[in-house]
C-alpha cells in the first residue's frame, strides 16, 4: 500500500529521509494519509474520507484530524534536527473549526521556532472537497521534543 506521494520529479533527500519514518507509522498505513509536501521547516499530508475516519453523525472524527495535524507539525519538526534523530509530541492543543464529510483533509505544519531540545509548530487542518474548495477545519499548537533515533 502506498500512502505516500512523491513531488513532481525525483524526491529530494529530505523527502526520503521524512518518508522513511512516515512509512514506519502503523496510524497513518491504518488511516491511509498520505505525505504529500516536505520543505524544510513544513509537511502536508493528506486524508481521504472514509468509513475508518468518520464518527457517528458521518463528518470527519476529531481523532483524525488531530492524529493528522499531529503528524504533520512533528514532521515539519523533524525537518529541523540531525539525521541521527527523532520527534515526539510532548502535547498539543487543538480548536475543531468546523466539521465536514466527504473529500479529504489537508494538514499543513509548520516549525514556529526550532530549539535544541523543544521545537513548537503549528498546523492547519483544511478540508478540500471534490470540486477544489477549501474550508478550514482545525488548528493545532504543539510542542516537539528532539529524542534520539532508535531504529
Amino acid at each position: 500500500m502506498d500512502i505516500s506521494s512523491e513531488p513532481p520529479g525525483a524526491p529530494s533527500a529530505l523527502f526520503q529521509r521524512i518518508e522513511a519514518s512516515f512509512l514506519r507509522q502503523g496510524l497513518m498505513r491504518h488511516l491511509n494519509a498520505r505525505l504529500v509536501r516536505v520543505e524544510p521547516g513544513l509537511c502536508e499530508v493528506a486524508l481521504a474520507y472514509s468509513e475508518n475516519v468518520n464518527q457517528q453523525q458521518g463528518g470527519f472524527h476529531g481523532g483524525a484530524m488531530g492524529a493528522l495535524a499531529d503528524i504533520a507539525g512533528g514532521y515539519a519538526a523533524m525537518t529541523k534536527v540531525a539525521d541521527d534523530a527523532e520527534v515526539t509530541t510532548v502535547e498539543y492543543k487543538i480548536n475543531f473549526l468546523a466539521g465536514f464529510q466527504g473529500g479529504e483533509l489537508r494538514a499543513t505544519g509548520r516549525v514556529l521556532k526550532a530549539g535544541r531540545r523543544l521545537i513548537i509548530t503549528t498546523a492547519d487542518v483544511m478540508h478540500v472537497d471534490a470540486s477544489g474548495k477549501e474550508s478550514a477545519c482545525a488548528v493545532m499548537q504543539q510542542t516537539i521534543m528532539v529524542v534520539p533515533k532508535t531504529y
